[in-house]
């Protein structure tokens, strides 16, 4: 039966893992988009084609017919593919994260990298392969004018290779990075950068986080390819089609949210945490290892700020969780490794017999995140460059009375910044500043701030999100 709704992203809403005895065990699948797109369709008839990330996955791929779970096992409407794990690797390692995700978060060390030659070339064709199969496996699923939203990165050129054999599907593209501007996209090999370009550009639809981003991608459209583009309507016309540009600001659930931060696991590490810092007060952060996130510089103007300010040694602790994220790349692993360095040299500085001055953890704790956020006096969110981050919307949602330190480089900072403290993300001394500022920040003027934060962070939650791109695929 085809399907007339259908999404398609790299991770998708379960995974598997493969025990010794050749058993397969299910389970949700992780990451943000899963999590926020998993709660949307839930209950739905919408068809999710995904890849198979494990051995796990490829095993319960080969148990079902077409590679279609929902035929092999208890889920919804899922149909995972199996790509050869070395086209994979080069696809999602080499291109998605290692190049893709690297020139829009604007990551690139120039002086040595990137360095675009045979190699590359090699892990491109990957990259479109990997996207072709996606593409084939929609055409083959969608029902005669179904409505088809593509998500991120790892699928920039899924939209047009589809658009030419199924021109009767209305196409949508979400990207949920940043996107570069024209000078910086350029890094990328000229057709290269044009494939990804006009890839999304044989959608009907693509949608970002933000006007900025929004803004970006249209104008190296008109740098790059020559398109033409009308800013006013949020149009990009290129070879005779023409693309709407959305801008469609992802929110979070709050109900949601205050409910599963309400259960008894999160309440048990509330406990726990208050037993271990007592009254002192908490700068919290919640992020992954991931360099964008800016982790050493944050650590860097915690230590600046307690240097600066002796009068709060003993009364205020830095919970730090920095949770692990790709270390199949070197890059991250010695990122981690630094987070770690940089967290013990605070430590040997300040810490005594009755006070630890930071609380670093790397091991994934969603309750307890969940209780950080609850207990936080201030959250600090200061990310190089990052599409959105709902970090900074959870927080306040969670934490009335929580004062926000907002990188002006978050997509977030769009909408929370006016009530935020925005910090540049390169500036250790002013981010240690505001770091004061916020521990000091009245009462009244917290709660005031809040209530304008929470608005905002709950003003376009995932099923409305979900529901304006279908609209716009009309």
């Amino acid at each position: 039966m085809s399907s007339t709704v259908l999404i398609a992203s790299n991770r998708g809403p379960v995974s598997f893992t493969l025990s010794e005895d050749g058993g397969l065990t299910m389970r949700r699948g992780g990451g943000g988009l899963v999590s926020g797109l998993s709660e949307v369709v839930r209950d739905t008839d919408v068809l999710w084609v995904c890849a198979a990330l494990s051995d796990g996955d490829r095993g319960a791929v080969r148990q079902a017919p077409g590679g279609r779970l929902d035929r092999a096992f208890e889920t919804g409407p899922i149909r995972m593919l199996d790509i050869p794990p070395a086209v994979f690797h080069r696809a999602y390692n080499a291109v998605a994260n290692s190049t893709l995700w690297f020139v829009n978060h604007l990551l690139y060390n120039t002086p040595f990298s990137p360095e675009f030659g045979t190699r590359f070339r090699r892990e491109w064709e990957s990259y479109r392969t990997y996207n072709g199969a996606f593409a084939l496996a929609l055409a083959e699923e969608a029902a005669p004018r179904a409505r088809v939203m593509v998500q991120d990165y790892h699928l920039t050129l899924t939209p047009a290779m589809l658009r030419v054999d199924r021109p009767d599907l209305r196409i949508g593209h979400f990207s949920h990075t940043p996107w570069a501007p024209p000078e910086y996209f350029a890094l990328l090999p000229e057709d290269v950068a044009a494939e990804v370009l006009t890839g999304i550009l044989g959608a009907d639809h693509a949608g970002f986080l933000t006007a900025r981003w929004a803004r970006s991608f249209m104008d190296c459209c008109e740098v790059l390819l020559g398109a033409r583009v009308d800013h006013a309507t949020r149009t990009v016309t290129y070879d005779g089609r023409t693309t709407r540009i959305g801008v469609h600001p992802l929110g979070v659930n709050g109900d949601a949210l205050r409910a599963r931060a309400a259960e008894p696991d999160v309440e048990s590490h509330m406990t726990a945490i208050r037993d271990h810092v007592g009254d002192r007060r908490l700068i919290v952060r919640i992020d992954r290892t991931e360099l964008s996130k800016n982790i050493v510089r944050g650590l860097r103007a915690y230590q600046e700020f307690l240097a600066a300010h002796p009068e709060w040694h003993g009364r205020v602790v830095h919970l730090a969780f920095a949770y692990p994220s790709r270390h199949d790349l070197p890059e991250y692993r010695e990122y981690t490794a630094a987070v770690q360095r940089c967290a013990k040299e605070i430590e040997d500085e300040y810490a005594t017999e009755d006070w630890d001055p930071l609380i670093l953890n790397v091991n994934d704790d969603y309750p307890r995140s969940l209780a950080a956020y609850r207990l936080a006096d201030v959250l600090l969110v200061n990310p190089i460059r990052d599409g959105m981050n709902l970090v900074a919307k959870e927080g306040p949602i969670l934490s009335p009375r929580c004062a926000l330190v907002l990188s002006r480089e978050a997509g977030a900072a769009a909408e929370l910044g006016a009530d935020s403290l925005l910090v540049n993300p390169y500036d250790v001394s002013g981010t240690a500043a505001a770091l004061h500022e916020a521990l000091t920040l009245p009462e009244q003027e917290r709660l005031r701030r809040g209530l304008r934060l929470r608005e905002a962070a709950t003003a376009l939650p995932p099923q409305r999100w979900f529901e304006d791109q279908l609209a716009a695929l009309h």
